[in-house]
This record gives C-alpha cells, sequence and structure tokens, in this order.
C-alpha cells in the first residue's frame, strides 16, 4: 500500500493510483542516489535492452513508483562492467515535481523493497540543476580483492579473485609506484569505440593513491584512486601487479609498458567479479 499511495503522491495529477504520466511532462526535480550493487548476476551497470543490468532494474523500479510510462534516463559516475561489485556508485535522475511533496525517505524505501538484496539505494536526495553524477565528480576509488592462499573461500567466491599462489605483497606495493601520476594508459585500456569521423579519446589518466593492504588470512586488498578511469584499466593494472607478485615481472616493465601505448604487452585483464567501485569524490 506504502508503494501505491507513494506512486498516487508522485503522479500528481494523474488522478488515478498506477495512471502513467510523461517522462517530459511539466517541471521536474532532480534527485542523487548513492547505491551498491552486488554486480554478479547483471550484465554491467548501464541499460541494455534485453539484458539484466543495474540501472535498467533500478529504473523499472523508480517507473513502478513515480508513475512513469517509461523508465527515466539516469546520469552515471562511471559505467561498471558484466560482474564489477558498486558500492559507491552514484546516479541522478529527473522526476516530474508532485504536487503534494516529495518524500524521500518513503521513496527510498519503497526501491529497496522493490529491488531485492543485489541492490541497495543507500541514499536518496534532491539536489540542484546542474549537479551531474558524471561531470560534476572529482574522483574515483575502486577496490580489488585477492584471496592468496593454496585453497579457494566459498564465502567470497562472488567478490574475491582466488589466486593459489603466493604473491610477495613488498612487490605487490613496490609495483605502485610507477602508476602514480599522470600517464597515458592506452597499454592498459580497453580500445575505446570511435565512429567514423570522430578524433580519437585520450586515455590520459591522473591516479594520486595506489596500496595494498593485508587483511589476514591471505585476502589481499588493492586500493586505487584517480580522476577518471578508462574501460579495463583498474582489472589490467592488477593483472599486471599479480604478475609483478608472482615473480614473473618486475616493478621496472611497467614504465616501458606505459611509454610503449600498447595493449598487446599487457597481461590479460584481472576477473570482473573482484572489483568493485568504492567511492566517487565530489
Amino acid at each position: 500500500m506504502e508503494q501505491e499511495e507513494l506512486a498516487f503522491e508522485i503522479a500528481g495529477d494523474a488522478g488515478v493510483v498506477g495512471v502513467p504520466v510523461a517522462i517530459a511532462a511539466g517541471p521536474t526535480v532532480r534527485l542523487r542516489l548513492l547505491i551498491g550493487y552486488l554486480g554478479t548476476d547483471f550484465h554491467g551497470l548501464a541499460p541494455q535492452p534485453g539484458l539484466r543490468t543495474v540501472v535498467g532494474q533500478l529504473g523499472d523500479a523508480l517507473a513502478k513508483i513515480v508513475g512513469l510510462a517509461e523508465a527515466p534516463h539516469f546520469g552515471m559516475s562511471g559505467r561498471t562492467d558484466a560482474g564489477v561489485h558498486g558500492w559507491g556508485q552514484v546516479l541522478h535522475v529527473d522526476i516530474p515535481i508532485p504536487r503534494k511533496g516529495l518524500n524521500v525517505v518513503r521513496m527510498a524505501k519503497s526501491l529497496n523493497s522493490m529491488l531485492g538484496t543485489e541492490i541497495a539505494v543507500r541514499e536518496l536526495d534532491v539536489v540542484p540543476r546542474d549537479f551531474h553524477a558524471r561531470y560534476t565528480a572529482k574522483s574515483r576509488s575502486y577496490r580489488y580483492t585477492i584471496v592468496n592462499r593454496p585453497l579457494p573461500d566459498p564465502f567470497l567466491t562472488r567478490t574475491a579473485w582466488h589466486v593459489p599462489e603466493p604473491l610477495d605483497v613488498r612487490m605487490l606495493r613496490l609495483a605502485c609506484d610507477p602508476f602514480l601520476g599522470e600517464h597515458d594508459f592506452t597499454s592498459f585500456c580497453r580500445a575505446p569505440i570511435v565512429s567514423e569521423g570522430e578524433s580519437p579519446r585520450s586515455l590520459i589518466r591522473l591516479i594520486t593513491f595506489a596500496d595494498w593492504v593485508e587483511l589476514g588470512e591471505g585476502i589481499l586488498r588493492f586500493d586505487i584512486t584517480g580522476q577518471s578511469f578508462c574501460q579495463q584499466m583498474v582489472r589490467s593494472i592488477v593483472a599486471m601487479m599479480v604478475e609483478i607478485g608472482r615473480g614473473r615481472r618486475t616493478a621496472g616493465d611497467v614504465i616501458p609498458m606505459l611509454l610503449s601505448k600498447d595493449r598487446t604487452y599487457a597481461p590479460r585483464v584481472a576477473p570482473a567479479h573482484g572489483l568493485c567501485l568504492w567511492e566517487v569524490g565530489y
């Protein structure tokens, strides 16, 4: 009943509970959502026709609550690939301004009740119209988790990469230094799709922090912060560091690889399920 009452409240002059209102009808209000999600069974964050995605599920739920004819468009602080998780993902969305007022607490509760346990709306509030989840953001922080012991941990199998060979943590930390600062990360990024007539996109990125933390019992966590990241960049960096931790490469190999701007020199990307978008700074 709470969802129905809220839908009526937001729909305003629709007049009847459940009657959709057009997305573009009347003035709108901009909402900011802070969400967490387990990406295992999603085909990424952004909506894709015919595929189950995080924003696809969220948009369908919001449309039902607000009484929209179709899912609204969300701005995203950064896309995550299939299988990647999020704890600090930020979105923004515009919805029609309700005549009877907007109760964001009730809306958040309704969304969470509809989304189940794979997606959590951690915060929901009204923001100025010039707020943009992507372009207003100043930094992004990611975490990558590794279980480094002979046997896997069944309870972490969806959120951590099991690497049975011993990793030298001292070498992992040493490997962080060459990535700090501003570099062209072409060697560590999936080549962006460029339409005919478009200029190639810059893959120069600024990394301000990178470090490994030992959490005990063979669990290692990699934290990295930068202004922005290109596709598969963090997973490529982790894969390179694991090679260094195994003794197959050295930290001295990183700079030549960056300067080469050749994707074929980098190792394969680390598995998606170990990666989590942890925080977005504004």
